[in-house]
């Protein structure tokens, strides 16, 4: 009879709550860029406008805020933006004026195209339905003539397999399986052994730049990255969700893409 003992692993166990998991998740994430000064109107495809006008600058360590309208709401707000290229930004608002709603905006200098996801976190959960819902819209900036592709839903990532490092101990791997869902495993961090498929949205913005967004099913919880596939392999995002507390928060996050291959589907493609 074996006198060997099985010791259990306690992150197999306990499902990790937004907070605990996104501590740190900005650690290799690309470095703020300041629009102190600056302003943009965006015209969406459906005909409605966001304006934003980015307040002086500060001093160091003060919070950066930037006056907007449009959606059917206005606010003064802190944000956060990233020059993810050298003409690409990846602006987030994460709203303080109004509650568990994050706005954010990806827009290209040069070919005047833009993308808008409000992401915002229901009432009350919904069993099978994420509570963090997203919605989705194309648009072009001011002060130029768009050119280019028109920013909009993509395939091009299905059966492709990456892994993504944030920090030291935040080690993601990602497989998307279709049009509406990828799988996901932690490999190092928190999460470590923990996985699940859960519903997704991929849009190419230009060449080698895919926005990725999740909703998990789990925890209250979504995601807005954009994907630099192309260019330099990295990755800039944020979340919005719940903690275990059940206060709303947002959490800023970024690193580095390293693929792993791809697969293509020899008959019948998914969904």
């Amino acid at each position: 009879m074996s006198d060997e003992v099985t010791v259990a692993d306690p992150a197999l166990d306990e499902w990790r709550t937004y907070d605990e998991f996104a501590a740190g998740i900005d650690t290799y994430r690309l470095p703020n860029t300041d629009l102190a000064g600056t302003a943009l109107a965006l015209t969406l495809e459906d005909g409605q406008s966001l304006t934003l006008d980015f307040g002086p600058s500060t001093g160091s360590g003060a919070e950066a805020l930037v006056t907007w309208s449009g959606l059917g709401a206005s606010g003064t707000d802190p944000y956060d933006a990233v020059a993810v290229r050298d003409d690409v930004v990846f602006v987030n608002l994460p709203l303080t004026s109004r509650e568990r709603e994050a706005l954010t905006i990806v827009y290209s200098t040069t070919t005047h195209r833009a993308t808008v996801i409000r992401s915002r976190i229901a009432a009350e959960a919904v069993e099978g339905t994420p509570q963090v819902g997203q919605e989705f819209w194309a648009a072009t900036t001011d002060g130029g003539t768009p050119t280019g592709e028109v920013p909009g839903p993509s395939r091009d990532l299905i059966g492709k397999r990456n892994v993504y490092r944030y920090s030291p101990h935040h080690l993601y791997e990602h497989v998307y399986v279709s049009s509406q869902r990828y799988a996901w495993q932690c490999l190092e961090g928190v999460q470590r052994g923990h996985g699940d498929m859960d519903l997704s949205t991929v849009w190419r913005f230009a060449d080698g730049l895919y926005l990725f967004c999740f909703r998990e099913f789990r925890i209250a919880v979504a995601s807005v990255w954009l994907h630099d596939l192309g260019y330099q392999l990295r990755t800039t995002g944020i979340f919005l969700g719940l903690t275990g507390e059940g206060a709303s928060e947002h959490s800023r996050a970024g690193g580095h893409i390293y693929p792993l291959g791809s697969v293509s589907y020899p008959d019948a493609q998914p969904v």
